[in-house]
């Protein structure tokens, strides 16, 4: 989309390309569904991508799309509506930034091609920094493998009342793989940007994805699978050419921004997305979103690395200088600790960040690729949680396709509470594994594979309550939903407590 955005009574952007023949229309051009995102008091980002009749022959040129955004459902009292251009740079999406709403309400919205209409979606804004807020809800998702199961998980959070769906990483899968696959991917590994936009469009054809995203605003993050699996920074362990890899990542960010509820002001340069943020939920929640596959050093100890990604302590691993978020994202991260004034802080962010050693017989073996591969980046973030104002912090992750609940430590003091919320379909890591981190690591509370869902964060002054929530079976697809376990957080008191 142009940067150029229309409030009502403006007129429409006609560019010469318009009057060049077009590929026709799909006959549901907007067959990829309606999304929100990047809430702020006053503004969202409304999203969607138009469909060419023919997938063989896609549409050229720039296209006007109409959009409207109103009050209710039925769009008779509209507040503000205009005339965005799609055009074939973008794979003709749309990222209409919305200015001028009202703080904490609801929005309906639509768009409109060539007389063709949308879904309706609904969102909602985030409550004035200054409001005083009685409760809050998120959904905490992850992990969606197409192959492996089917998407029932969305389908309940779509009917959840939230303030937001926090996605963190694994929205695509570049690989093909799992047992008992219920469905399959389009081509093989995607490198090029076509694939990746093919890619995306595939999971997002699926109509339970499309209601959480049009039922919800999104605020997202990545992990690797949005690129390839387990690189780090430019390279990968498939690719160690910087130039050859950035030239796929580039294609991975260009597919990632085009699908995704982001401002135009993220648009990717190259290789470069920055996408970590900052969003404030009146006075009850400040979420801090982080990136860390974009600026992260490279695995350490890479020359014997097991197969699992295993490494015992190495001089490598525990130098202070490698870092997960690169030294600008640090100090982002840190100025925001100090600034803090929120009744909770979210850390928004990847992964399992609480030391997980699973050595065996006194020695001690971690995950390279997690944040036990960056011990020395972890103490600093923690050290900016303890230092700031605000005592309760919550660490929200996923990509270990279990559900987790840790107690954060530094220096044997407990200083944050996390959460792992599962996976949407991705399949977990065998029981006995598990059972056998609990068993070597006291800090981590709670640990469950083999099932899917989400985590529901309910945040109200006096406490912080997580309900883990999962369908019975992802191969399934009408499955029901049950909540597995439940926690809460007193304010004061970090740390699991069951509820």
């Amino acid at each position: 989309m142009h940067r150029r955005s229309f409030l009502a009574g403006a007129g429409a952007l006609w560019l010469p390309s318009m009057a060049r023949a077009q590929a026709p229309l799909a006959a549901e051009p907007f067959g990829l569904g309606v999304a929100s995102g990047h809430p702020s008091a006053t503004g969202i980002v409304l999203w969607t991508r138009l469909l060419a009749e023919d997938p063989s022959a896609p549409l050229t040129g720039a296209i006007a799309v109409r959009w409207t955004i109103a009050e209710d459902e039925a769009l008779q009292k509209v507040v503000r509506s205009g005339e965005a251009i799609a055009d074939a740079r973008w794979a003709h999406s749309l990222h209409v930034e919305v200015e001028g709403l009202q703080p904490n309400r609801p929005y309906w919205y639509r768009f409109v091609a060539q007389g063709k209409a949308s879904p309706i979606g609904r969102t909602r804004t985030a409550p004035d920094p200054r409001e005083r807020v009685p409760a809050l809800r998120f959904a905490l998702a992850s992990c969606q493998q197409y192959e492996q199961g089917y998407f029932s998980a969305q389908r309940h959070m779509a009917a959840e009342e939230l303030n937001a769906v926090l996605f963190v990483g694994d929205y695509i899968y570049d690989i093909s793989w799992g047992r008992e696959l219920v469905r399959h991917h389009d081509g093989g590994r995607p490198t090029m940007l076509y694939e990746f936009r093919n890619r995306y469009a595939l999971y997002k054809s699926d109509r339970d994805l499309q209601a959480a995203h049009a039922a919800h605003p999104w605020i997202v993050t990545w992990d690797d699978h949005e690129v390839t699996d387990d690189y780090t920074g430019d390279i990968s362990p498939a690719d160690s050419d910087p130039v050859r890899f950035l030239a796929q990542r580039a294609a991975a960010y260009q597919a990632f921004w085009e699908h995704m509820p982001l401002p135009n002001a993220m648009q990717p340069r190259g290789p470069s997305l920055g996408l970590y943020g900052r969003y404030r939920f009146g006075d009850l929640a400040e979420l801090h979103v982080l990136d860390d596959r974009q600026y992260r050093s490279h695995h350490a100890c890479r020359a014997t690395l097991t197969r699992g990604k295993l490494l015992t302590d190495c001089d490598e691993r525990l130098d202070p200088a490698r870092t997960m978020l690169g030294a600008e994202q640090e100090a982002w991260f840190g100025d925001g600790m100090r600034r803090a004034s929120a009744r909770w802080n979210l850390v928004v962010q990847q992964t399992l960040m609480a030391e997980a050693d699973r050595g065996q017989d006194g020695q001690h073996s971690y995950w390279a690729d997690g944040w036990d591969g960056y011990p020395a980046a972890r103490r600093r973030l923690l050290d900016a949680v303890a230092a700031s104002p605000v005592r309760d912090t919550l660490v929200l992750g996923g990509d270990v396709h279990s559900f987790w609940a840790a107690d954060l430590e530094r220096d044997k003091a407990i200083v944050a509470t996390e959460f792992i919320g599962g996976s949407i379909t991705s399949q977990g890591p065998a029981e006995a594994r598990v059972k056998a981190l609990l068993s070597r690591n006291p800090h981590l509370r709670y640990g469950r594979t083999g099932v899917n869902g989400y985590g529901l964060v309910t945040l109200d002054p006096r406490s912080a309550q997580i309900a883990f929530r999962t369908v019975h079976s992802v191969k399934e697809k009408n499955s029901p939903i049950d909540t597995l376990a439940r926690f809460a957080v007193e304010p004061g008191r970090p740390g699991v407590q069951r509820a």
